[in-house]
């Protein structure tokens, strides 16, 4: 059987390609709800609502494990999603843990960024003021990262300005790890990293995501040594376009110039 990926858009192609190379012979499903991104700005109730309706489709194609592969869908939904169906579904959550246990005896901060709903929401809330004792957990609002990604627009002379505004009020010395707490903001690591301080940190949930998934599979004794194969869907159509499925194919190639790079 197969593995199901969703996210709102392209982003969770970030997760996808790590899994890929951790659990290279799966067969995936890898559905974007390319008719209703982005989720950050969207109603709560209003996001949830293309959420089921997205998960109820990849299951009914058959996957043995789903993964949520967007922050935004994982802090409004992932409960409600595990309490109604009973396959494995495995969530996202911005790597603050790490961040702040990282952090912890120097005198440098934390910088969360995400959409505006995930950092808003009650999970990651309860999450920092679980783990941030010392308040030195800062959260930014990147959206245009979003919107960008969609658009497939990573020219660093566009891209660049707009982080630069966004992180004019900061010092960026003061920061030990900057959180990418959205998956499509990983394809934008090389670009922040023009901007930040060479000893800062940029760390996203995905590799943790996936060994998580790679857990539970093991544990499931469902391991399959498949084809590698991903059928995309866009919004529950069959992505079939070979224009269409190239630019996926752009996406895959961006993130290996930036893991050239790390």
């Amino acid at each position: 059987m197969q593995i199901g990926f969703f996210d709102s858009g392209v982003g969770g192609i970030t997760v996808l390609y790590d899994t890929l190379k951790m659990l290279p012979n799966e067969n995936y499903i890898y559905y974007a709800d390319t008719s209703n991104v982005p989720y950050g700005p969207k109603p709560k109730d209003e996001v949830k609502k293309y959420i089921f309706n997205a998960i109820e489709f990849i299951i009914e194609q058959g996957v043995k494990a789903i993964v949520i592969a967007c922050n935004t869908a994982t802090s409004v939904a992932i409960e409600e999603l595990r309490a109604k169906y009973s396959i494995p579904i495995i969530g996202m959550e911005p790597a603050v843990k790490p961040a702040v246990e990282k952090n912890r005896n120097t005198n440098r901060r934390v910088l969360v960024t995400a959409t505006a709903l995930t950092l808003k929401e009650e999970k990651l809330q309860n999450l920092i003021t679980k783990l941030d004792n010392d308040h030195i957990v800062d959260l930014l609002p990147l959206p245009g990262l979003v919107q960008f990604a969609e658009r497939f627009e990573f020219n660093e002379e566009i891209v660049l300005p707009y982080l630069e505004e966004q992180l004019l009020k900061y010092d960026l010395n003061n920061y030990e790890t900057i959180v990418l707490g959205c998956t499509h903001f990983s394809f934008y690591k090389d670009i922040f990293r023009k901007i930040l301080p060479a000893d800062t940190d940029i760390i996203d949930g995905n590799i943790g995501t996936v060994k998580h998934l790679k857990r539970i599979l093991e544990k499931m004794d469902a391991i399959n040594e498949g084809d590698g194969n991903i059928v995309f869907y866009n919004s529950g159509l069959k992505v079939e376009n070979k224009e269409k499925l190239a630019n996926y194919g752009e996406l895959f190639k961006r993130l290996d110039i930036i893991n050239k790079c790390d």
